[in-house]
């Protein structure tokens, strides 16, 4: 298999995982899906260590929150985990999940 060939088909099973796109040809979709969900839970996970202060102030909604906001937006395979996690964080305050900050776009559960 050439180089090419290979990178395009590595890039297709990450969209798959990624980013809901079509399971490549000779991988099955349910069990793409089903790894798709367990790297989506690990994200969340890593997305919680890395901004604690947004996993303690959602405490028991923050799985399921994220499971919601990933399910309508996954994270694109080129996208960094901090703007994924500010579009989270705007994502929930257009929800009324957290409160609109008093100063503009700062917050205090976004990098600065």
């Amino acid at each position: 298999m050439s180089r090419e060939k290979l990178a395009r088909r590595q890039a297709e099973l990450l969209h798959a995982l990624l980013a809901d796109g079509p399971a490549p040809a000779g991988f099955d979709a349910a069990r793409l899906r089903v790894e798709a969900n367990v790297l989506r839970r690990k994200h969340g996970r890593v997305l919680a260590h890395q901004r604690p202060e947004l996993a303690e102030a959602l405490g028991e909604r923050f799985g399921p929150l994220f499971a919601e906001f990933t399910a309508g937006r996954p994270k694109r395979d080129t996208e960094r985990s901090g703007a994924y996690a500010d579009e989270f964080v705007t994502w929930l305050i257009a929800g009324g999940h957290l409160p609109k900050p008093k100063r503009g776009l700062v917050s205090r559960f976004r990098r600065r």
